[in-house]
């Protein structure tokens, strides 16, 4: 079990996307550098002041490489660190060389078990270790204090593996409400695929029958089942490729922009406007804003305080279909940020070649708005 347990942490991948240097690293950088310069001015106790300044000067720049490149990082801080140590122990120093500001050096920690892989923290671990116990064995003074730093320096690693876990387990989820959408837009194309073939074989028998009587029949048969095909042909190019599960769906088209009033008569609140070019709209843009609206909706009655008025309104021109859903409600609390159903109405958006924001209102409640092309594009 344990031998399990360190191939899996060994094999480990980095957590994707890291972000880069952002406007904080740069603040961060700078409090350090201007503390180690007044740390240095200030104090009359440090040892090797102008190595110490150096040291804490030039290490501070590993903040802006934190997160991309950890173990590099902890590396040249704890080296450093661990070099120094040795040079001051060699020479008799009895306190060890060092500025209060490299304290900082702990966010390198934090970083290494929130970014790096596996195989990044076990090294990076032994080095930090190491570093501990040089820095306790030249300036030891009782074992609750070596313990003591001992937790202080081990805390950010705990709140680093603390973080990384809380993000992989969200990330799960998302994933999950992403599948299900993807399930979903696959039911229906399902629906829209059985609907239509179930149309060109009943038109097909119908053909036959009257072909004898009506030799023109088969023609006109012919025209529907081609016109039926391309439609259907259509559909699927959109959505080839959305996942479903083997659950069997039923055969009735999805719902669509025609059904959005239904809305309305569930809830006194909700008004839909409809206006432009909504004829015709392809089975998969239809639901998908039906889809949208409906999740706008749900969001808007549960979620919004004091919501007197939720207005949906959808707009059709000859390249695309607007749909816009606010409310009155209060901007305080606002758990649409922070939950799953934008990811949902997100993900069916961008299938689509569409996109969905939600923002506060400029005056109250919020403001959700989809646009999405009428020729859809994968």
């Amino acid at each position: 079990m344990i031998l399990g347990a360190w191939r899996r942490l060994w094999a480990e991948p980095r957590v994707p996307n890291a972000p880069a240097r952002v406007w904080r690293d740069w603040l961060l950088v700078a409090v350090i550098v201007v503390s180690a310069v007044l740390e240095v001015a200030l104090r009359k106790d440090v040892v090797w002041p102008v190595v110490a300044l150096v040291m804490a000067l030039g290490l501070a720049a590993t903040m802006l490489w934190r997160r991309t490149r950890p173990l590099a990082m902890v590396v040249l801080t704890f080296g450093a660190v661990i070099v120094t140590s040795l040079v001051s122990a060699a020479v008799g120093t009895e306190q060890s060389v060092g500025l209060g500001t490299m304290v900082f050096v702990l966010v390198l920690g934090y970083a290494l078990y929130r970014w790096g892989s596996g195989r990044e923290i076990v090294i990076g671990t032994a080095i930090v270790l190491v570093s501990f116990a040089l820095g306790i064995s030249v300036d030891y003074t009782t074992l609750g204090e070596a313990a003591g730093a001992f937790i202080f320096m081990a805390s950010p690693l705990v709140i680093g593996v603390s973080v990384r876990v809380v993000a992989q387990s969200r990330a799960r989820e998302l994933d999950q409400v992403r599948l299900r959408e993807r399930e979903q837009l696959a039911r229906e194309l399902h629906d829209t695929v059985a609907h239509h073939v179930s149309a060109m074989v009943i038109r097909a028998q119908a053909g036959r029958v009257v072909a004898a009587v009506r030799p023109e029949a088969a023609g006109e048969a012919l025209a529907v089942i081609e016109a039926e095909g391309s439609r259907t042909l259509a559909e699927m190019r959109v959505l080839v490729g959305a996942l479903r599960d083997g659950d069997d769906a039923l055969l009735a088209p999805a719902r669509t922009v025609s059904d959005l009033p239904s809305l309305s008569a569930a809830d006194p609140r909700v008004a839909v406007r409809l206006s432009g070019e909504l004829d015709e709209l392809g089975p998969a843009v239809g639901a998908a804003v039906f889809r949208i609206a409906q999740e706008s909706v749900t969001n808007a009655v549960r979620h919004s305080r004091g919501a007197t008025r939720i207005i949906v309104a959808v707009t059709g021109s000859p390249d695309e279909v607007r749909c816009v859903v606010t409310d009155d409600g209060d901007t305080v609390f606002a758990p649409r940020s922070a939950g799953y159903g934008i990811v949902g109405m997100s993900e069916r958006a961008a299938l689509l070649g569409g996109s969905v924001a939600a923002a506060p209102g400029p005056s109250r409640g919020w403001v959700v708005e989809a646009v999405i092309p009428r020729t859809a594009v994968a």
